[in-house]
């Protein structure tokens, strides 16, 4: 039996509907069974309710657990809460963990999450369970946070100056996933997991605008403003600071790299953001509702 962490979230959901899909049974852990009704139509899912930030919770989910994908939220809590699940899930006799890490888990890094990943990494690392770290920086529906803006406005406004990024489509993460989880050979493996470019804004601009058929600008705004801009729309005041620390790292060319690991564990090309922008038209153009992200 696989156990998905996270299950309702952007990765989560997308993994399990990869392996219920492949015909693999899985259970997929939720704080509230209310919540996942999508889930529950899938075949071969089992939905089991626990809380990450209650370990006493976590016993039933894991009884009879091989594998696990270990995926939490990035917020305040995800250190204790992911240590919380690798103590369970050893304690539960579980074989191997997958974990979704960050492109850049450093311990001295100046962005708060990656030195909570980096030190995950070596908990999981020292439980004595089998692991697998699946290190990947920014997934590519973060751009549906700009439909907004690009249907107001036709522009989309973060602080990256000219640097590129390598963004990933979850599906890819989701298919790595499903093969580390399903497939002997990645036991203490650690893979970098790009998308196949490391793309501008302005070049994201320009994919985004051959997709919808319409002409939409990247404008390039001050940390500052960004933050602001966030603090605006309601977000916690910790998660906006974080933000900023990340979008330095970015700037400083941190998400800039492009690596063959999806590509090889796959067996085919990476998903591209040109791909992607055309996938997903309707929703940049307004057309739909975008996926919270």
């Amino acid at each position: 039996m696989i156990l998905v962490t996270g299950a309702t979230g952007l990765n989560g959901s997308e993994l399990v509907r990869c392996l219920s899909e492949r015909g693999v049974a899985v259970r997929a852990l939720v704080r509230d069974g209310s919540k996942a009704a999508r889930l529950k139509t899938l075949p071969n899912v089992e939905i089991v309710e626990g809380d990450m930030a209650r370990p006493e919770t976590l016993a039933a989910p894991l009884r009879g657990v091989d594998r696990a994908m270990l995926i939490s939220s990035s917020d305040r809590t995800m250190l204790d809460v992911q240590t919380n699940f690798i103590e369970a899930a050893k304690r539960a006799g579980v074989g191997h963990v997958v974990k979704l890490s960050g492109i850049m888990p450093e311990l001295d890094s100046d962005f708060r999450f990656a030195r909570m990943h980096g030190e995950i990494e070596q908990r999981l690392e020292a439980s004595g369970l089998a692991f697998t770290h699946l290190r990947s920086g920014e997934f590519m529906p973060a751009y549906f946070r700009q439909v907004p803006s690009i249907a107001a406005k036709s522009a989309f406004f973060l602080p990256m100056d000219d640097a590129r990024i390598a963004s990933m489509d979850v599906g890819d993460l989701a298919e790595v996933a499903a093969i580390a989880l399903t497939r002997s050979g990645h036991e203490g493996k650690t893979y970098r997991l790009t998308g196949p470019q490391a793309l501008t804004m302005a070049e994201v601009a320009e994919a985004l605008s051959a997709a919808t058929g319409k002409m939409i600008r990247y404008v390039n705004i001050s940390p500052q403003e960004h933050k602001s801009a966030n603090l605006g729309r309601g977000m916690p005041p910790y998660l906006a600071d974080a933000l900023v620390e990340l979008f330095a790292e970015r700037r400083n060319g941190k998400e800039g790299q492009v690596f063959p690991d999806t590509a090889t564990i796959l067996g085919r090309a990476a998903t591209s953001f040109a791909e992607f922008a055309a996938r997903n038209a309707p929703i940049f153009r307004g057309e739909q509702a975008a996926p919270r992200v």
